[in-house]
């Protein structure tokens, strides 16, 4: 990002909520490691979460409905928080990088930023190309926050969030035998 010397740039804490989404949009690094260090950045962090989320829904609001909304609404939310207990255990625990929870939750609830163009599902044709655009958005947001929150190089973050999601996949499969399993059961 080009910087012109006369516009000030802001200090961290000092944009705001719409500036930081906008930044996270971008893939502007700055932003993450802004709300990486701003510990009141959390209920911003969770209302990128939740815009994302609604954006998703109305863009699938054709095979959703509304039901699936809040649904997908609930999941975000969900999703959110596994995701960075996952990456908590990948990157600190196992690899040994320093980061805490709540700075994980803070950076990837702003890469969530990309998802809000998934609203553009509802265009026929466009949607299937905003899709694919969201998800590779979303996938460079992850990587840019989790090397910010972990202080590590990009290949080292790449890495962390390969693993995090191979275990998060690993999860899911057992979540779904499990309750594959319950359900038998309960016949």
């Amino acid at each position: 990002m080009t910087e012109n010397p006369d516009v000030p740039t802001p200090a961290a804490g000092d944009r705001s909520f719409v500036e930081r989404l906008t930044g996270a949009l971008m893939l502007d690094a700055s932003v993450y490691e802004e709300v990486e260090h701003d510990t009141s950045a959390m209920g911003q962090a969770a209302g990128v979460v939740a815009l994302g989320a609604v954006a998703s829904g109305i863009g699938a609001m054709a095979g959703a409905g509304v039901s699936g909304v809040f649904g997908g609404v609930l999941m975000a939310f969900v999703g959110w928080a596994l995701g960075a207990a996952v990456v908590w255990l990948v990157g600190v625990q196992m690899m040994g990088h320093t980061s805490d929870f709540p700075e994980l939750l803070r950076t990837l609830g702003f890469a969530s930023a990309p998802r809000i163009l998934a609203v553009l599902g509802i265009i026929p044709i466009l949607g299937i190309v905003a899709n694919l655009a969201v998800l590779a958005l979303s996938l460079v947001a992850w990587v840019i926050a989790v090397r910010q929150a972990l202080d590590v190089e990009t290949g080292r973050a790449v890495l962390v969030c390969v693993l995090a999601f191979m275990a998060q996949i690993a999860i899911g499969a057992i979540l779904a035998v499990f309750g594959m399993g319950m359900v038998a059961a309960a016949a």
